[in-house]
């Protein structure tokens, strides 16, 4: 497999892979960390998998809905005789909104507590932490969420959309909608940062003027001095990539300071169908660019639906637990196409592997590990669901380093 990995790595995750190698297949790292003896035991009845997703802290808003819905498809996985014939085990942590811990328990899972793979993070500085740790380990992970691209690892599955299934689709949407300008809003970390660099380069491709961009740290809510400048600016869309409760405090101010969505709509990449009743305002009418929506219609999505809210009542679906919950499968899928729990076994047989998604069908693509996916607009509705409004038709193969686009250049500012 010729993937690529092409990114920038905290320290404290370094230092947190170096101390968890020596807990299990001895002290390696770089290329020998690919010979790390596993310690995955396949012999029982049973077979253990990780789930580490934030149940505490800023991203709890999102993330325990992921936890939720991977729980759910390890039950259904379960009753149906597990996989290979062994019962998932689930052994679960919390990484508390912090990318350090995310690291710190990835590290516990892979070779402490010995799982065969782990599923979970939502923010791209937690995914990133993770990184070392889980390729000096040789182990598996899943990662659900939408993200910025220009990353592969062939210890990494993304089952969310890299940025040419979502970001580039929104803004396709925008210029068909007759926008001329619009204002970036993001998180202060990697994922809206390198969203944006995307977003720029697009938008003058496109003839959209950028007429101004802010950020807030992740674990802030005040956006009142941010959201003045949109207001000066009168911007004909929104662009917001923040995350976690910090889209509460966002809201706040844009209805607060006279916004709407007849002023200035926001076009989102993180509010879903589990977020818009949150946000403390009424959102009718404001976007966002998803692959999942709860109001997709099909028998596989009214499956799922009926099935989480049994077991979730009064609870909604959305696109970053449909991911986890379609991650599982897959997981079970290629297990059962190579007849092994084994990583690099895993890696060959993973091309090609489908599974029928309440999204629709989806398929791994092995030499980037992620999943090519259909990319959906919707608006948000008095009921806090999506009415989609603009759908891609079919699935859009993952070009995660934008490689098929020749506008976009990663050495610039």
């Amino acid at each position: 497999m010729n993937t690529r990995t092409r990114t920038t790595v905290a320290t404290a995750a370094v230092l947190v892979a170096a101390a968890t190698l020596s807990s299990c297949g001895g002290t390696k790292s770089g290329a020998e960390a690919s010979a790390a003896s596993s310690c995955v035991e396949t012999d029982g009845d049973s077979i253990k998998l990780g789930f580490l997703n934030s149940t505490s802290g800023a991203m709890s808003i999102s993330e325990q809905t992921v936890r939720d819905s991977l729980n759910l498809a390890a039950a259904e996985i379960n009753a149906s005789g597990g996989i290979l014939d062994k019962e998932i085990e689930v052994v679960e942590e919390d990484g508390a909104s912090d990318p350090a811990i995310f690291a710190e328990k990835i590290g516990k899972l892979l070779t402490s507590d010995c799982v065969a793979a782990v599923f979970g993070g939502w923010t791209s500085a937690s995914r990133k932490a993770m990184l070392p740790v889980v390729e000096a380990n040789n182990g598996l992970l899943f990662y659900p969420v939408q993200y910025e691209g220009l990353e592969a690892s062939e210890n990494i599955y993304y089952t969310g959309a890299t940025t040419n299934q979502q970001i580039i689709p929104a803004m396709d949407f925008l210029k068909a909608k007759g926008v001329k300008t619009l204002f970036l809003a993001g998180s202060d970390y990697v994922f809206p940062r390198t969203a944006n660099k995307i977003i720029k380069q697009y938008a003058a491709e496109l003839g959209i003027e950028i007429v101004g961009e802010e950020y807030v740290p992740l674990d802030k809510d005040d956006w009142s001095t941010q959201v003045a400048k949109i207001v000066k600016a009168k911007p004909d869309f929104v662009f917001n990539t923040i995350n976690g409760s910090s889209n509460v405090g966002f809201i706040k101010a844009y209805y607060e300071q006279g916004l709407s969505p007849e002023t200035s709509p926001i076009i989102s990449v993180s509010i879903a169908e589990e977020e818009a009743p949150s946000m403390g305002k009424d959102v009718t009418g404001q976007f966002a660019a998803w692959n999942y929506f709860q109001s997709v219609e099909s028998p596989t999505n009214e499956t799922f639906i009926e099935a989480f809210q049994e077991k979730y009542p009064d609870r909604p679906t959305s696109d970053p637990m449909e991911a986890a919950y379609t991650s599982l499968y897959l997981y079970k899928n290629m297990v059962e196409k190579a007849e092994s729990f084994d990583v690099d076994e895993l890696n060959d047989a993973a091309d090609g592997v489908t599974f029928d998604a309440p999204e629709g069908e989806v398929t791994i693509n092995g030499e980037n590990h992620h999943i090519a996916k259909t990319a959906l607009i919707g608006r948000i509705n008095a009921d806090n669901q999506f009415d989609i409004v603009w759908s891609s038709e079919e699935p859009i193969e993952p070009d995660p380093f934008l490689e098929g686009y020749s506008w976009w250049n990663p050495d610039a500012e």
